[in-house]
């Protein structure tokens, strides 16, 4: 019983350190990153697709993203797709491919980065201490419905207290890891 919820608990956990690292990977740096462009949806075709299943991205240099359609065609809907995007980045368009420099970032705006992930950071603890609330409310029904001992109870709740804290360590050194990237010139 305590095992179910204890793998239960510990891929929910999984899933919100994942989405910390999806979220963080989002917030813009002062380098250029396929990452910046993946909230970009191009309509192609009548159809609203990611970005990254009608062009090609690279990047050739630390401040230079090249994006290239695979249909030249599409090339002035990417445009409009990352202008809607409002990243605050603006295309070149050289009628073959698209060029996004990513300007450096102010002082000001690095400060605002830094907040907007730990913003980020903050949310995704609160999810994972969310789980384990949720998990000692089960343990403690199962333990009121005699299903397990109090002993049970105790080890199974002090044990997902462990992973919550190791889950939140690793949030934490996430966001330390983004906040120095966003603070280096």
């Amino acid at each position: 019983m305590i095992d179910g919820i204890y793998t239960s608990v510990e891929e929910k956990m999984e899933k919100a350190l994942e989405s910390a690292k999806l979220e963080l990977g989002h917030i813009r740096t002062g380098k250029a990153s396929p990452s910046l462009l993946d909230s970009v949806r191009v309509n192609y075709y009548g159809q609203t697709v990611p970005l990254t299943q009608v062009a090609t991205i690279n990047v050739p240099e630390v401040r230079l993203i090249v994006i290239q359609p695979w249909e030249a065609k599409i090339i002035a809907d990417i445009e409009k797709a990352i202008l809607k995007a409002d990243l605050g980045l603006n295309p070149v368009n050289d009628g073959r491919i698209i060029r996004l420099p990513i300007p450096s970032l102010t002082e000001e705006r690095r400060r605002e980065m830094v907040k907007i992930a730990a913003k980020v950071s903050e949310q995704k603890k609160v999810a994972i201490r969310n789980i384990r609330r949720d998990a000692n409310e089960g343990i403690k029904k199962a333990q009121k419905s005699g299903d397990i001992s109090e002993d049970d109870a105790r080890r199974g709740q002090t044990n997902i207290q462990e992973l919550t804290d190791g889950y939140i360590k690793r949030v934490d050194a996430l966001t330390k890891k983004k906040e120095a990237e966003i603070m280096e010139v």
